[in-house]
């Protein structure tokens, strides 16, 4: 079965909809907000994204244990169309396929949460006031500050899902989305950091549980990613209701 560019976005979401959590961040992708920056990749129901809004671009390729050999073959076809260099977001056992055409340098084991357990969300005091764009500059130097290196799309402030804390005019909690897409029911936490002086002091467990319950008046399913490694963030998502649904690696890819 050939391999064939998707650009119907009805036979995208339907095929990633049959697992809306694994795939949150493509089925977001699909939003409008997305849509322009993206190239879809089919092999009968196997999907692969290639997402050209950050440089270099990013492929997500994930699929559960059962089918993980198709999506393999489907990647391996792939690769005369793929850049020279590219970053790589894909389920565990899928570089050995591309191994043979690029190098590989490891960004680490993460695991793929849920909001599985909403409940606990009362459990926990909610922090926070939504940002929006006058608050950049502050949330620029935030960033800069506590959580240097992470991505952020500016133009996510406009979905007006990012909630923060401040104190003494200073922002030093806060927490956002990557995706949020109301149309295909997803949306995914990103972003979310604390200045290193108020770390210890529930802040970061505050705002993550005031956008989550913003974000379930919209969406039906909230996910994020979380380095496998960083003991205290899962802590911190476990606190309020998400838990472990999949695992996927995270990959540097230059052409041999």
């Amino acid at each position: 079965m050939a391999v064939r560019a998707e650009h119907d976005r009805e036979v995208l979401a339907g095929l990633l909809g049959r697992d809306p959590v694994l795939h949150a961040y493509q089925l977001g992708d699909l939003d409008d907000f997305f849509w322009p920056y993206t190239s879809w990749f089919r092999r009968g129901e196997q999907v692969a994204l290639l997402y050209h809004g950050v440089d270099p671009p990013t492929l997500l390729a994930f699929a559960a244990p059962a089918d993980t050999a198709a999506l393999g073959a489907l990647l391996v076809d792939l690769v005369p169309v793929l850049p020279a260099r590219l970053y790589a977001h894909l389920s565990p056992g899928l570089s050995g396929v591309l191994g043979g055409s690029f190098g590989l340098e490891s960004g680490g084991r993460h695991h793929r949460m849920a909001l599985t357990d909403p409940a606990r969300l009362a459990a926990v005091a909610p922090a926070g006031a939504p940002l929006g764009s006058a608050d950049l500059p502050g949330l620029r130097e935030l960033y800069a500050r506590a959580y240097p290196g992470n991505w952020f799309d500016e133009r996510m402030l406009e979905t007006g899902q990012y909630v923060g804390v401040r104190e003494g005019g200073e922002l030093v909690a806060v927490a956002g989305v990557h995706v949020f897409s109301p149309a295909y029911r997803v949306a995914a936490l990103g972003n979310v950091t604390t200045h290193p002086r108020w770390r210890g002091r529930g802040l970061g467990a505050g705002v993550v549980a005031a956008l989550c319950a913003r974000l379930r008046g919209s969406v039906t399913h909230v996910a994020l990613n979380v380095k496998a490694d960083n003991a205290a963030a899962v802590r911190l998502y476990e606190r309020v209701g998400f838990t472990r649904v999949a695992d996927y690696d995270e990959w540097t890819l230059t052409a041999r």
